[in-house]
């Protein structure tokens, strides 16, 4: 009579079942979330990998409860989460490249940017560019980097060091600066915090232009949610700084300040693409050095062929290295 009272497999774990279906849809209409409270729509596009982690707790949920229906449900945020982000599992590189480019937030407050400088020059980068160029530390990094990259730029707080020869370079507007605050700023004032810059590399199959960027950080806070304003505003005025490029061929380097995935990013992601997803091995992970849990570095090109991609070794800095071998 016990037997005969308790629910069939299929009536089992209603709750289970649910969620497992919420967490499918969550993930599959990730883009019609909305950012008109707090940004929300972005603060999880950021974290999207993550919610993967709730499938193996549903199941084994499931597996106690012995839920039909449940482990049935569960197809759904598997099969999404796998269209999502199963072509990061496997590796997709190949080997040789004909230029190696490394991208790597150094950090304002790095305890040995001697260290960190060595370090990334003995990373085997042809082009290597720096984000949160401290002043104090800027001597330094040139100092450290003269004798294996010839040619280099600094631009305010980003700077871009070479094997090869550079020319036209210049400063990129991102909008750092707005309102009649940011307009009445002396012109050396906005150099001095001046956060991304545009060069030509000179090629032995032709200029390459490249952008290094670091875009306004973020911030998630009870009051604002996920804010982003200043990054928002970064991120659109450098799409349409790449938008009136020129050059067929166009790398971008840089601390973004976000993920690929996060729609404010859109105008960029739609004319470069992630040497990570097109190369790499995993996700790539770059923040925090520690325990990383995103990819907000980024390496970014159009109208070359990324080889590989990969994440070096820790320095000093709370952000881990990015490189990527291209090819034309």
């Amino acid at each position: 009579m016990r037997n005969a009272s308790r629910p069939e497999p299929w009536k089992r774990g209603p709750v289970l079942t649910a969620l497992a279906l919420l967490l499918g849809l969550f993930m599959l209409l990730h883009a019609n979330i909305p950012n008109r409270i707090g940004n929300l729509g972005s603060l999880v596009e950021t974290l999207l990998p993550w919610f993967g982690l709730f499938i193996p707790v549903l199941l084994a949920g499931a597996l106690w409860r012995r839920s039909a229906s449940a482990v049935a449900a569960l197809l759904l945020p598997v099969t999404v989460w796998l269209n999502l982000f199963g072509g990061l599992l496997s590796d997709k590189s190949h080997p040789g490249s004909d230029l190696i480019v490394v991208s790597h937030n150094v950090g304002a407050d790095n305890p040995d940017p001697v260290g960190t400088a060595r370090d990334l020059a003995a990373s085997g980068a042809d082009v290597l560019a720096l984000e949160e160029l401290a002043q104090q530390a800027r001597s330094t990094y040139e100092k450290e980097l003269a004798k294996t990259y010839p040619y280099h730029t600094v631009q305010g707080t980003v700077g871009l060091w070479s094997k090869r020869p550079l020319s036209d370079t210049r400063p990129v507007d991102i909008k750092q600066d707005v309102g009649p605050l940011g307009d009445a700023k002396p012109a050396d004032v906005k150099m001095a915090y001046n956060r991304a810059l545009r060069t030509t590399v000179a090629t032995d199959q032709g200029p390459l232009a490249v952008y290094v960027a670091h875009l306004g950080s973020v911030r998630v806070n009870p009051r604002a949610g996920f804010w982003t304003d200043s990054r928002d505003r970064n991120a659109q005025a450098l799409g349409e700084a790449i938008a009136a490029e020129r050059n067929e061929r166009v790398v971008l380097l840089g601390d973004l300040n976000g993920t690929t995935d996060d729609r404010a990013f859109d105008g960029i992601t739609s004319q470069l693409r992630s040497a990570q997803d097109a190369a790499g091995d995993g996700f790539g992970f770059s923040w925090p050095a520690r325990f990383p849990v995103a990819r907000i570095d980024q390496i970014l090109v159009r109208g070359v062929q990324p080889e590989s991609s990969w994440v070096l070794s820790a320095t000093g800095s709370d952000h881990l290295p990015v490189a990527a071998g291209i090819s034309w």
